[in-house]
């Protein structure tokens, strides 16, 4: 036996460092042949044959005493070739493949480097499980960042979960652990077997996994993301033309999972959801989905935001080619793909990403910076270079691998602070003593600088509740470099207001109006999200005072301010047809309702044509974000609680004049300021009688006067509906 005693022990008991100093084909130290050894179980012997050159030696492996090491040598041959392994089990069975202990690593050193420097852009093409042909045999390269793990093993279906047979090597200081594996096909399943710093076997799943087991199983899916076939080119070429801010935005948010439902228990699949979801988007009138979390996350009630598996589509609802489908179809059609992206925080289930190698890898090992304490969460140390490079790269996948056009990213201000949710004491300052998180900012604006210069026309999102300044200006202003922004502020003081007794809103009508005193500080978007209609606030209706009629009323009137209020717009799924009780994961819309008297379809017909409208007149977006797009008319009759403002393009055109009354009193004879004389079109009315409404309003159309009135040149006599928002466009 050339192994001594105490080599052979570590491959058995997988405690060497570098298996592949011992296992696979190596010169004899003396230089005058080769040696070959082998860790295979269950097998009765063991054979060499070379794969290229017939005329290189075969030979047989002995069987080191009772273990499941073989060893054999030869004197014929000096250089190392390629060869495969000739295996006959206990049955008489034989099987040939080339052995993994005979391959160069897969990645280089510049690779390595990039990635220690947190400049791998496309390191989700290195790490995790790739897909790879080397001298001509298919398998899969596995590679693992663990630097604190005392061995890696790759485990699976393919090698009976045997931690021996796939021991993986170390790459020099880097941290990284490689092996490449012969045969491994599409659809294998697989975990890494670490042996952590503390000694402690553990079982992981792949952080850069593509596709995972329906939860609660936890095995990573060994899967070729590449090979869709995408049919698209027309709109992602578009996009990249388009300049976000001086374009239509209409956003409908959905819940993958209970937006339609087979049963009860049954979820549609990413391509049984296309067609409807297609349909029910374009009827609606909507330019883009956003999709609550996406990748892979084991507990459902997490609505996605607690994530296990950065790079999966979940699949709860399909393989990622489905996913890809569903893109695929919504781009056809012209609708653009947004997803809810969580780098803020991660799981502590130490299967996934927790103290991954037996240390806080991923996350910082002070609970005071890496725990999160509202959700019980870690948070991810954004200034170590390989979990930064992670997670900017993710963000990439994304975009490339899926085609998505926008990224929202959850929970920002829970990074940008170090005291955000703690009470004294229970924090650390930054290095000056303040309470900014220096390296989440950094890594916020290296992702946002990244993702717009490498995919123009990509939309970064940040729900971020606070002011810190200038989260949508570029980072070379000292910005975020986000594209937008949730208006948090306009969402609160509105359904604030909204949620108030008619009598009562005269004394607030500043709730609505104050949201233009910060307007132009950032490139905003109006939400009406899914938070607002969970954890006992009621749905959008149920949070509207009055009777039956009053409650849709109110509902229609806040619909039709959002979407004509300066600001890109969002609106959660069952918003649009009068959801009545509150939003559960497990339940879906209750599309049920729009049978259920006129209502409800009414509301739905009333989004589908202010979605119509909007999209129709660039006054209402073209200038969302210039102060020559927005004026108010007149927003100081807060006795009768009626307000007046004008939308139009850059240049003045396109004219949009927005009248709403929000009692439930109408209003005869009340004359309004507008800007120019003639017949005026009255193109949207929320109290009509498609929609619900008592059917009150000025008949098509009023005729402006040259008579001047709230500092317009002209004016008209108009009749306000109750709780009505009236809408004119020059004829």
């Amino acid at each position: 036996m050339i192994l001594t005693e105490s080599e052979l022990q570590g491959l058995l008991e997988v405690t060497h460092p570098s298996p592949h100093s011992l296992l696979g084909m190596h010169p004899l130290a003396d230089g005058s042949g080769l040696v070959v050894r082998a860790l295979l179980p269950n097998v009765k012997k063991v054979s060499i044959r070379p794969v290229h050159e017939p005329d290189r030696p075969s030979f047989e492996l002995k069987r080191l005493g009772n273990s499941d090491v073989f060893e054999g040598a030869t004197r014929k041959s000096k250089e190392v070739y390629a060869y495969d392994l000739v295996a006959t089990d206990h049955q008489g069975h034989t099987r040939s493949q080339r052995d993994p202990y005979s391959f160069l690593p897969t990645l280089g050193e510049t690779d390595l480097f990039l990635f220690g420097k947190g400049d791998e852009r496309r390191i989700f093409e290195k790490l995790g499980a790739q897909p790879r042909v080397l001298d001509g045999v298919a398998g899969a390269s596995f590679a693992v960042w663990a630097p604190n793990a005392r061995r890696v093993s790759v485990v699976g279906d393919f090698n009976q979960w045997d931690g021996r047979v796939h021991a993986m090597r170390l790459l020099g200081a880097s941290g990284v652990w490689e092996i490449f594996i012969p045969g491994v096909a599409q659809g294998a399943h697989y975990k890494f077997e670490i042996r952590d710093v503390h000694g402690r076997l553990k079982l992981n799943t792949d952080p850069y996994g593509f596709f995972f087991e329906v939860a609660p199983k936890q095995a990573a899916i060994f899967w070729d993301t590449r090979s869709f076939k995408w049919s698209d080119a027309a709109w992602m070429e578009a996009r990249g033309r388009r300049d976000p801010l001086r374009s239509p935005l209409s956003i409908y948010e959905v819940h993958l999972g209970s937006w339609r439902k087979k049963s009860a228990n049954e979820s549609w699949s990413y391509r049984d959801l296309a067609e409807p979801l297609v349909l029910y988007i374009k009827k609606m009138g909507f330019s883009h989905v956003e999709f609550m979390p996406l990748a892979e996350h084991a507990f459902y009630p997490s609505w996605g935001y607690q994530v296990t598996g950065f790079y999966a589509p979940t699949s709860r609802f399909g393989t990622p080619e489905d996913f890809q489908w569903l893109v695929n179809a919504l781009h056809e059609a012209g609708v653009g793909v947004i997803v809810d992206w969580v780098p803020a925080h991660f799981p502590r289930d130490e299967w996934a990403l927790a103290r991954f190698d037996g240390t806080a890898l991923y996350e910082h090992e002070d609970p005071r910076k890496g725990a999160h304490q509202d959700w019980g969460t870690l948070i991810f140390n954004f200034g170590r270079n390989e979990v930064a490079n992670f997670l900017v790269a993710n963000a990439l996948y994304w975009c490339e691998r899926f085609h998505v056009d926008g990224l929202r990213v959850d929970a920002v201000a829970s990074m940008l602070y170090l005291d955000y949710s703690r009470k004294e004491g229970e924090w650390i300052p930054n290095q000056y003593g303040g309470r900014e998180n220096l390296e989440a900012i950094e890594f916020l604006k290296k992702f946002n600088h990244i993702t717009h210069t490498e995919h123009p026309g990509i939309l970064t999102i940040a729900e971020e509740s606070t002011a810190w300044p200038l989260v949508t200006r570029p980072p070379h202003l000292g910005g975020l470099g986000f594209s937008f922004k949730w208006n948090m502020g306009w969402m609160h003081d509105t359904l604030g207001y909204f949620k108030r007794e008619s009598v009562h809103r005269q004394y607030h009508q500043n709730d609505l109006t104050f949201a233009m005193l910060y307007h132009h500080n950032e490139n905003f978007i109006l939400p009406l999200s899914h938070d607002e209609v969970v954890h006992g606030k009621l749905s959008l209706l149920g949070r509207m005072p009055g009777d039956d009629w009053q409650q849709f009323a109110n509902l229609r009137a806040l619909l039709a301010y959002q979407w004509l209020f300066p600001g890109k717009k969002l609106l959660f799924m069952g918003g649009e047809l009068g959801q009545r009780k509150e939003w559960s994961e497990n339940g879906q819309v209750d599309w049920w309702l729009l049978q259920a008297g006129p209502y409800h379809k009414g509301l739905q017909d009333f989004v589908a044509d202010l979605n119509r409208l909007y999209l129709q007149s660039p006054g209402l977006w073209q200038a969302d974000h210039d102060h020559r797009g927005f004026q108010w008319i007149d927003c100081n009759d807060h006795h009768h609680s009626v307000l007046i403002f004008m939308r139009q393009t850059q240049d003045g055109q396109n004219q949009t004049v927005v009248v709403l009354n929000l009692t439930p009193v109408p209003r005869f004879q009340y004359r309004a300021g507008f800007p120019a004389a003639g017949q005026w079109e009255e193109v949207l009315n929320s109290d009509s009688a498609v929609y619900g409404g008592s059917n009150l309003g000025n008949q098509g159309s009023v005729a402006a006067e040259p008579q001047p009135w709230h500092g317009q040149p002209c004016s008209a006599s108009l009749t306000l509906p109750p709780l009505g928002v009236v809408v004119f466009q020059k004829d």
